[in-house]
Parts: C-alpha cells; structure tokens; sequence
C-alpha cells in the first residue's frame, strides 16, 4: 500500500467496549476526524514501537531498557493500527502513550496518514 497523503492530525476515538487498560487500549471501532466519523470494519496490521528515546532512553539500566522494549513501559511508546474504514478508506491511526503534560496523564490517539487502498489482481479468465 502506497501512502496517498500525511495527516498527522489528532483525532478523538470510540470503542464499543470500554478498553480493560487505558494505556492498551487496542484498536477503535471508530474515530472522529475534521467532523465526520469514520467506523472502523477491518483491522489490516497492528504494530507496537516501545522505544525509549531521547531522555527517557537514558534513565534505565540497559538489562531494563531490553525489557521495556518488547513490553512497553508507562507512557512510552506508539501502538499502530492499520485500518479500513467504512468508507473503504485505508488509514494509520496511532495510540500515542506518553503524556500531554502533568494533569493530562493519558495519551492521545493520531490520524497518521491514509494510505492508497490494495487492488485485488485482475481476473484473467483462465478457466473460462
């Protein structure tokens, strides 16, 4: 899938079921963006980025560092969702972990960017 166009816009999100953990939310079933809502039917991929980067890659013993790579550590980290809509869109959303600022302690969901939908391959007719 090609990328059509970066959006990095943040977006307000709902999920049919209350999430069990709020920094593992997982995927929505739906996001709000520049007015519309956009109901998600399909999750395409999920991936999870709990590098430490920056300051908070250096306040961590390596042995601990390795771990909270693969397990995430609080507010750290990005989980990706690839997702079509219905619309038949296809989006990258992202849950951002880390915290706005001291009396925002959650994190923030982002419209990535959209992405050029798959064609399915053309039917050449072979047992016709």
């Amino acid at each position: 899938m090609k990328p059509l166009r970066f959006i990095a816009e943040e977006v307000s999100v709902t999920f049919d079921e209350a999430p069990g953990l709020t920094k593992r939310p997982g995927c929505p079933d739906a996001f709000e963006w520049r007015g519309r809502t956009y109901r998600i039917v399909e999750r395409l991929a999920e991936w999870h980025d709990y590098v430490r980067r920056g300051r908070m890659a250096r306040n961590m013993r390596e042995s601990h560092a390795a771990a909270a790579e693969r397990r995430g550590s609080w507010g750290v980290g990005r989980d990706y969702y690839r997702v079509r809509a219905d619309t038949g869109q296809v989006f990258e959303i992202y849950y951002d972990r880390a915290p706005a600022k001291s009396d925002d302690r959650k994190g923030h969901w982002f419209l990535f960017q959209e992405l050029e939908p798959a064609t399915e391959e053309p039917d050449t007719g072979g047992d016709r």
